[in-house]
């Protein structure tokens, strides 16, 4: 990525990507490279020779400007703090340096402070249909104080009212129906669009006797104009005179709403503006402006930090279920048909919404993206759009979420930016400024119209020159209007060829620039870019081998290699045999492989031999003569067996154990007593055979005659008697079938005297 980026200068480098650096030793460039292999990741600036301290790498950094601690109180403590002087959210200001593509995180923590101030707003209809639900809210006020102190020692409530706008075909324009817009005798108030009836108070009896000064309106159609209502209570927030704590907004209808577009029913087409247009509490404006949309109220409420209850009747629960969906940190409870449940409704709509945090941050600058993980009570941890928000939250619970913010380009003007991180529906909020890092610091060290670049045609600067408009080349050395001209192109010729560059690069300013490779890995080089890394021998399909560096089409080898593809080593490692020897003594090692000179040996290290003895087998006669006499070189030692130098000692344990330096074979043979003896063969550095041998070998001893015959005794008779038994066994089993057999002839026979008698 950083090659493919092209940079020509440091600071359009570090935008290529978070690993890109920049390398401003001024002899860094070989021949014929371009300006851009300045920039590369790291590892390959350095493997190219750049020294760290010559490479430009600007990194992200973060700095907490305010970190107040979360606000630990409980409910009824003596101290009575102000609602600005409790914090629920840490860190508040914080900056960060950030480079493009790499991300910079930090930790927001959250906790719900106890006994935290609330403000609320009744907003009820008032066209006919409520009629039994106004005289249910006219005590509202004291009862619903009684119920909020279980919560909140701070609490405050207002009030407001609408019906709709005050035009046709929305209400009825006669001049009597403007006066009472209700049939028969019933008394009611002209109709209005919303009225602030009380400003936000601590007192739940003002609240109660001003409602209860109310009365009952109407209109025409079913749907009401509550969102015009909804609208002026969020952007009127000095004569609503909402504090800078938790603002509950309670919505109560039974019918459906208006919404942008449905003005023009009443020729009203100019859209709604989001402004405060309240005179003497009233909304004066419904006339001339559209409804809003439901996109405009999020937008608002959300600006305003306002959490919406929706309390409506069974029959339109479907409807407002659907507009909660739409509007954050909003909550829909099912109004009786006489708001008789309206307080527990309340209190029930605000331990769910109070009982979830949901991040929410300004529009972000263009290039700059965000994202959140949750840490949430129980080890829930959750990630992408879950990772903005926390449920199941009791007051006293801490969470916390993790922010990670990431820079995907550089502001066009380079200026600094701001963002905002609030939790829905909370007044308190995060601010985080935001400086991008587009330059390198040794930029800020260039020197403008360098005699370097060409007698001041460029600033020279992070090693290289940038240049001026209209000048172009390392050294900023031509005009935009001689780069095509032929006689440059001679320049970019090699002796004797009519190639340009090699055919690898183009002509500019009479220099070549070798093209780049798709492999950014594969570069051209060279004054005529005649030069690869990419084209030398290869060995195992790798380039070198894998044991050198290709440098212009010729391998230059690691240490221990060499050849023309690398692929000789110059290890002996490899052709060393079992006894220490090369070879086993009987071949050359040429790279790193035994070339056996010795026809009867083979194998990788010389040490196969099919015909031959082994070791032991090979010296057994000659140690047998030597240290017993005898043996079938017991004529002819002193000639054929005194290769060796021999010692003897008194045992087994006596003899050279394995881990000495020389190598080392350990041998048990027989000799012509049929006795076994044990000796050591071993060759030391100098070529010289060394023999340990037990003096005294070990004979069987003969056989223990008596033992063997009285054994041989003991078996017969010990098998003849079990014969004698079975033969007895077998005898009595016969006796007794013939007995039997005897004694049933017997009856038989007298069975038969019996019968004759008979007859």
């Amino acid at each position: 990525d950083c090659i493919k980026a092209n940079a020509k200068s440091c600071g359009e480098c570090i935008q290529a990507g978070p690993n890109c650096g920049w390398c401003k030793k001024p002899d860094f460039l070989q021949e014929g490279e371009p300006t851009s292999a300045r920039c590369d990741d790291l590892a390959a600036l350095k493997s190219k020779g750049c020294p760290m301290t010559e490479i430009e790498n600007p990194r992200g950094s973060q700095q907490v400007l305010e970190n107040r601690e979360v606000t630990n109180r409980k409910k009824g403590a003596a101290e009575k703090l102000k609602p600005e002087a409790i914090t629920q959210i840490q860190p508040q200001k914080l900056v960060l340096q950030l480079r493009v593509g790499e991300p910079q995180t930090f930790s927001l923590k959250f906790k719900r402070a106890e006994d935290y101030p609330i403000d609320l707003y009744y907003l009820m209809d008032l066209s006919y249909s409520m009629k039994d639900d106004l005289e249910n809210v006219k005590s509202l006020g004291t009862a619903l104080m009684v119920e909020m102190e279980k919560i909140t020692s701070d609490f405050r409530i207002g009030f407001g009212s609408f019906v709709e706008k005050t035009v046709m075909p929305y209400i009825s324009t006669t001049p009597a129906k403007l006066r009472n817009p209700c049939t028969g005798d019933q008394n009611c108030t002209s109709p209005f669009s919303y009225k602030n009836v009380l400003s936000l108070t601590s007192e739940g009896k003002k609240f109660n006797e001003l409602v209860g000064k109310q009365h009952i309106s109407g209109n025409l159609d079913s749907p009401e104009g509550g969102f015009d209502a909804i609208m002026q209570v969020a952007v009127c927030g000095d004569q609503i005179g909402w504090r800078n704590v938790t603002r509950l907004l309670v919505f109560s209808t039974d019918a459906g709403f208006h919404f942008a577009g449905d003005g023009k029913l009443g020729g009203i087409v100019l859209p709604n503006d989001g402004k405060c247009h309240l005179e003497n509490n009233v909304y004066t404006m419904s006339h001339y402006y559209d409804y809003p949309s439901i996109a405009h109220l999020v937008q608002k409420l959300s600006e305003n930090n306002i959490q919406t209850i929706f309390a409506v009747t069974e029959e339109f629960q479907p409807v407002y279920k659907e507009l909660k969906n739409l509007i954050p940190k909003s909550a829909v409870g099912t109004l009786s048909s006489n708001s008789s449940n309206v307080i527990q409704l309340i209190i029930d709509a605000y331990n769910s919404l109070s009982s979830e945090v949901i991040l929410e941050n300004g529009k972000l600058p263009k290039g700059v993206t965000i994202s959140y993980k949750s840490f949430c009570k129980n080890g829930v941890n959750e990630t992408q759009e879950d990772g903005r928000k926390c449920s199941n939250i009791s007051i006293g619970d801490e969470v916390r979420f993790e922010i990670n913010i990431t820079a995907t380009e550089c502001p066009k003007k380079e200026q600094n930016e701001t963002i905002k991180i609030k939790p829905l529906g909370f007044t308190e909020e995060v601010e985080i400024y935001l400086q991008f890092i587009c330059e390198c610091e040794c930029q800020g060290e260039g020197e403008p119209n360098s005699p370097i670049c060409h007698d001041g045609n460029g600033t020279f600067e992070c090693g290289a020159c940038r240049c001026n408009e209209g000048r172009i080349g390392r050294l900023c050395e031509c005009s935009t209007d001689e780069v095509n001209s032929e006689d440059m192109d001679a320049y970019c010729r090699r002796e004797n060829s009519t190639e340009i560059c090699s055919n690898n690069g183009e002509c500019i300013c009479g220099q070549c620039v070798c093209k780049k490779r798709e492999n950014t890995n594969e570069v051209y080089s060279g004054k005529y870019c005649e030069c690869d890394n990419f084209n030398c021998d290869r060995s195992n399909g790798l380039i070198c081998g894998g044991n050198g560096i290709c440098k212009c089409r010729v391998c230059e080898c690691f240490p221990n290699y060499t050849g023309s593809a690398c692929d000789c080593s110059l290890d002996t490692a490899p052709c060393m045999a079992s006894n220490g020897q090369i070879c086993n003594g009987r071949g050359t090692c040429e790279c790193g492989t035994c070339n056996c000179t010795d026809p009867k040996f083979q194998g990788p290290t010389c040490e196969m031999c099919q015909t031959c003895l082994g070791v032991c087998a090979e010296h057994k006669d000659c140690v047998q003569c030597r240290a017993f006499d005898k043996g079938e070189k017991k004529e002819t030692c002193s000639q054929e067996c005194m290769h060796f130098n021999m010692t003897r000692v008194e045992s087994r344990d006596k003899l050279p154990q394995p881990g000495q330096p020389d190598p080392l074979s350990h041998c048990k043979e027989k000799d012509v007593d049929d006795c076994w003896f044990y000796f050591t063969y071993s060759v030391n550095a100098n070529g010289e055979a060394n023999v340990h041998v037990v003096e005294t070998p070990e004979c069987p001893s003969g056989p223990d005659i008596i033992p063997i015959v009285a054994g041989v005794v003991a078996g017969i008779v010990l098998i003849g008697l079990a014969l004698l038994l079975i033969w007895k066994l077998l005898m009595i089993i016969h006796d007794r079938r013939e007995f039997a057999k005897f004694e049933k002839e017997k009856m038989n026979a007298k069975w038969d005297t019996v019968s004759q008698e008979a007859f």
